[in-house]
């Protein structure tokens, strides 16, 4: 049952997560796209925003596909912590702990999962089980 609901969390957070990058990038699912971003970044200080934005989303996407896989978990969870840190530090840090007051809770949320999975493994449903036992 262990292995199910390990599985269960990364497919989730995971592909959450590569769908954020998405966003960034495609524009999908209501995003912005790299332009959008590219911009909102610069912003916020974070310059140049074009390769930010470029280099978040593909840590969001690859982050998150190698997670809900189960691939390579520490990279994945590394990929994934990286960009929350960065968001909590320039966005949501201020404004307190609740997402409500647009806080990063959201954030701490994905960082205890991605660093909680690569602590205890991603369980045996996960392609680093099959390929490297």
């Amino acid at each position: 049952m262990a292995g199910i609901g390990l599985l269960l969390i990364r497919l989730v957070f995971g592909l959450t997560f590569a769908g954020h990058g998405a966003q960034k990038l495609f524009g999908w699912f209501g995003g912005h796209g790299l332009a959008g971003t590219a911009g909102w970044m610069e912003s916020i200080g974070l310059k140049p925003g074009k390769m930010m934005a470029f280099a978040a989303g593909m840590s969001e996407l690859i982050g998150g596909f190698l997670f809900a896989l189960g691939l390579l978990t520490p990279l994945a969870a590394l990929l994934m912590i990286v960009p929350m840190i960065v968001a909590i530090v320039k966005v949501h840090g201020p404004n307190g702990y609740w997402a409500a007051q647009n806080g990063y809770e959201y954030n701490l949320a994905i960082i205890a999962v991605a660093v909680g999975v690569a602590l205890i493994g991603p369980g045996q449903y996960a392609l680093d089980t099959i390929i490297f036992g």
